[in-house]
């Protein structure tokens, strides 16, 4: 009896995902969910020619040529800023992600980051909480108007397109962006958008969403500098990955009032938060939960298992990120 593949799945998922996974394969699990160290995962790699990851599992050429079984990584996450993608071509292994599943459940939160950041709502929470709130009074809270406002957007893939469509359909907003290439003159008429430089989009935005991905180039794309250049009015709402704003410098412009507010769910270091964004009161802060709905991370646990299972049953992933690498790895 031929023996059946084994796979690692990294981190504690949906039991119904696991049990599709268990009719093609054995699998290991990590029930727990504690996240593995690099020596750990090394250890746990052994004989397995697949895992399924997420953010917290580093794959790099020091993993890789410890795992010389390893044929293909399923990413539970659109974005793989946790993989290094040549690393992984040149020893022959299939990367694979779950984009697509999770841009509307994800454009959904980062408009309720931007309406809670420009409307003052934890801030406001607080002081109710802690007992402050003895009478009403006209400028109490009041925030940044959203609706007619200005809403620019650094980074127009899918989901920076569903955030303008939001700003500009529902909320009357005029939309500005930036982004490596600009849209086709279809795409943006129907985000109702309008390409600009990032000087201008820094200097016009009254509400500036991040949405681009994490890469070396992008490292610190909002710095100083960058904070510098915005109204002192405006919001700063980052649904992108942590590294992509310097928080310490972000920290410094919330405390100083050089830009209004900021809502954050990704931060550099994650789960570590710099401490100094935890001092300063005009910042919502969420723990990396932009895609955080039932129905879409199952979405995006059994997309990253149809890859493991199409590639290494039919050698036909659906979402390959280095599909370059399919003949190598197929003939071995």
């Amino acid at each position: 009896m031929t023996q059946r593949p084994s796979i690692l799945v990294a981190r504690a998922i949906f039991p119904e995902v696991i049990e599709r996974l268990r009719e093609h394969f054995d699998v290991e699990t990590n029930h727990t969910d504690a996240p593995f160290t690099p020596q750990q995962l090394a250890e746990r790699l052994q004989g397995k020619v697949a895992v399924l990851t997420t953010g917290s599992e580093r794959i790099g050429a020091e993993l890789l040529a410890a795992c010389p079984q390893l044929k293909v990584v399923a990413n539970i996450a659109v974005g793989y800023n946790n993989f290094d993608v040549p690393a992984m071509t040149a020893a022959g292994v299939l990367a694979t992600n779950t984009p697509d599943v999770l841009t509307e459940t994800t454009a959904d939160f980062g408009f309720a980051l931007l309406m809670a950041t420009a409307r003052r709502v934890t801030e406001s929470e607080h002081f109710l909480r802690a007992g402050l709130w003895s009478k009403w009074a006209l400028d109490m809270f009041a925030g940044a108007e959203v609706h007619g406002s200005t809403l620019g957007i650094l980074g127009m893939g899918r989901i920076g397109q569903g955030i303008a469509r939001r700003g500009a359909h529902g909320f009357g907003m005029q939309v500005i962006y930036h982004n490596r290439s600009r849209l086709d003159a279809a795409s943006e008429a129907a985000c109702q958008a309008r390409y600009v430089s990032k000087a201008e989009l820094l200097k016009q935005a009254d509400h500036l969403v991040l949405v681009l991905p994490y890469s070396a180039e992008s490292h610190h794309a909002i710095g100083a500098a960058e904070l510098a250049q915005m109204k002192p009015t405006a919001t700063l709402i980052n649904i992108a990955r942590g590294g992509i704003v310097d928080d310490a410098a972000l920290a410094v412009a919330l405390r100083e009032r050089r830009i209004a507010a900021a809502g954050l769910d990704v931060f550099e270091g994650e789960p570590q938060v710099h401490p100094d964004l935890l001092t300063v009161p005009n910042v919502v802060l969420t723990p990396h939960i932009a895609s955080a709905t039932i129905t879409t991370r199952k979405a995006m646990a059994n997309l990253a298992a149809d890859n493991v299972i199409a590639f290494l049953t039919q050698g036909q992933p659906l979402t390959p990120l280095n599909p370059e690498v399919l003949p190598k790895v197929l003939n071995a």
